[in-house]
């Protein structure tokens, strides 16, 4: 699988570019304890630190970055990012722009009155046939201030301008920078063909593999990171 981005000329040497997301893991989680003690328990059990599925989640495809620090104060946003004469008629300048509250409005996104952001694009993004982009949060960054609209695009077509993405800011007593470099999409290739869901009782086989897993899980931890978790490459 190819992926390829491209951008403005006159902006090739001032955006930061797409990342594998697994270079961009938290601060956090990587200062998160791998035990806790658990009260419920009456022992130290494993945090999420060393759930593969929780960190591969996380590392999974790519992150699209926030091209420049934006200053947030009082619900209001603001930047200073001179650009030069850009290549491209009607390209966006600014990192962000918004929706009104009338487009949520009686969706579980809506906020009253306010408005949704949209982090616009400068990069555009092209896929190999019969591919599709899935845009979403970062996932399990609940530590960020904003929530990403998922969204679904067809982006072996539609590549010759750049991809916006909408999202809905959920702390209002945030005071600061969002800084350049911030993760604001998680994005990944997914096949558009539909599969075909099948169905069915388990047989005689299954059942016995169900009961060997079952106990093996039971016995002691890594079952799963140690037999069945495929390695991913270096970043």
């Amino acid at each position: 699988m190819n992926i390829t981005f491209r951008c403005d000329p006159k902006l090739i040497d001032l955006l930061p570019q797409p990342v594998p997301a697994k270079t961009l893991l938290p601060a956090w989680l990587r200062q998160m304890a791998p035990r806790a003690a658990s009260s419920v328990h009456q022992r130290s059990i494993r945090t999420v630190k060393q759930c593969p599925p929780f960190v591969d989640a996380m590392t999974h495809g790519f992150m699209l970055l926030l091209p420049c620090d934006v200053r947030v104060r009082a619900g209001e946003f603001s930047w200073d990012w001179p650009l030069p004469p850009l290549t491209l008629a009607g390209h966006p300048r600014a990192p962000l722009s918004f929706h009104v509250p009338e487009q949520i409005a009686g969706s579980p996104l809506a906020r009253g009155k306010q408005s949704a952001i949209k982090f616009n694009s400068f990069w555009t993004i092209e896929l190999e046939p019969g591919w599709s982009l899935l845009a979403m949060h970062p996932v399990n960054r609940d530590d960020l201030p904003f929530r990403l609209v998922t969204g679904l695009v067809d982006a072996d077509r539609f590549n010759a301008v750049g991809i916006n993405f909408p999202a809905v800011w959920v702390d209002p007593d945030f005071d600061g920078v969002l800084a350049r470099g911030t993760p604001i999409a998680q994005c990944c290739a997914v096949p558009r063909e539909a599969p075909t869901l099948v169905c069915e009782p388990m047989s005689g086989a299954h059942v016995a593999g169900y009961d060997a897993l079952a106990e093996k899980i039971m016995s002691g931890p890594g079952v799963y990171r140690k037999g069945y978790r495929s390695k991913r490459g270096p970043a």
